[in-house]
């Protein structure tokens, strides 16, 4: 049985959320096992809301047998404890494929993603989402980002004609664009941050009344996540700003020598940490040996 809407907003409104990344064996399998664990080690480290097969779980290049597998194995796992958030996208035939297979498995709620590839005018992605959202009663999360990046009057449509859409994801990091999507929506949705490495914009999303996003650092470092996340409820300035000098900045210019290293680097400090997830697969590449072992001094400097 899924949660209630209460329960999902709630835990989407206050708390940290993350990302798992997904176990491959060495052939580039699905590995159930390590990821039952890895699913039990981020709800024991208090994570709000777990995100399976999103963006740091690689949904791009899973097929729907692995996505239903993920699913089940998630919600097997988490037991009701906290929300389980799958992803869906691709073409809206695909998308409702993926959700029905998501609420079959009992996930409370899917974490809708952009169109594929072809540049998208506002009004035909309002009509994409709707269209999945509307094939489900799920409750749903619209991912703001890429080529279906929607302003404030074409947010406040799409959450006028979905009430099952009960939150937006803010992948672009426009702080501007995003105060405008805020202050015109208002309370209906609840607001995360979710660019890449979202807490070198933490400060600049709580000033506008986004109180939490989704952590991929987790997945090796979450004691320092919470740590960070804590701080930066509590307002605790000098704490905050210490993380950031000390861990995301070098971090973020690490991961900003090569594409995809968004997810690449989490991967590889998963390895770094002894919870290792096996490596990315195409299109993505893991970084190189002298890459880890810079990503290694970072870690152990920030313990």
């Amino acid at each position: 049985m899924t949660l209630s809407i209460n329960k999902i907003r709630s835990a989407l409104s206050d708390g940290l959320l993350s990302f798992p990344i997904t176990d491959f064996d060495s052939n580039g399998k699905f590995q159930v096992d390590t990821y039952k664990q890895r699913i039990e080690w981020f709800v024991e480290n208090d994570v709000s809301s777990i995100f399976v097969a999103g963006g740091t779980g690689e949904f791009f290049s899973l097929d729907l047998e692995e996505y239903k597998e993920i699913c089940k194995v998630a919600v097997e796992v988490v037991a009701g404890r906290v929300p389980v958030i799958a992803s869906a996208g691709r073409s809206v035939a695909e998308a409702k494929e993926f959700v029905k297979v998501a609420e079959e498995a009992g996930c409370d709620g899917i974490l809708l993603m952009p169109p594929f590839l072809t540049e998208c005018p506002e009004d035909g992605v309002v009509e994409y989402a709707s269209q999945i959202m509307q094939s489900s009663s799920l409750q749903f999360i619209y991912y703001n980002r890429g080529n279906g990046t929607l302003g404030a009057e074409s947010v406040e449509s799409l959450a006028a004609q979905n009430p099952n859409m009960i939150a937006l994801k803010d992948g672009v990091g426009n702080m501007a664009a995003l105060n405008d999507i805020v202050k015109t929506v208002g309370n209906r949705l609840v607001y995360i941050g979710g660019v890449p490495t979202a807490e070198i914009f933490a400060e600049a999303y709580i000033s506008i009344g986004v109180n939490t996003y989704s952590s991929a650092v987790f997945n090796f470092m979450p004691d320092m996540a919470n740590r960070f996340y804590k701080a930066l409820r509590a307002g605790e300035t000098e704490t905050v700003s210490a993380i950031i000098k000390d861990f995301f900045i070098p971090f973020c210019r690490l991961r900003d020598e090569k594409k995809g290293y968004a997810v690449s680097l989490i991967k590889a400090g998963a390895s770094l940490v002894g919870r290792s997830a096996g490596d990315v697969r195409a299109p993505l590449t893991m970084p190189t040996d002298e890459q880890k072992s810079r990503l290694k001094v970072i870690i152990d400097a920030n313990k």
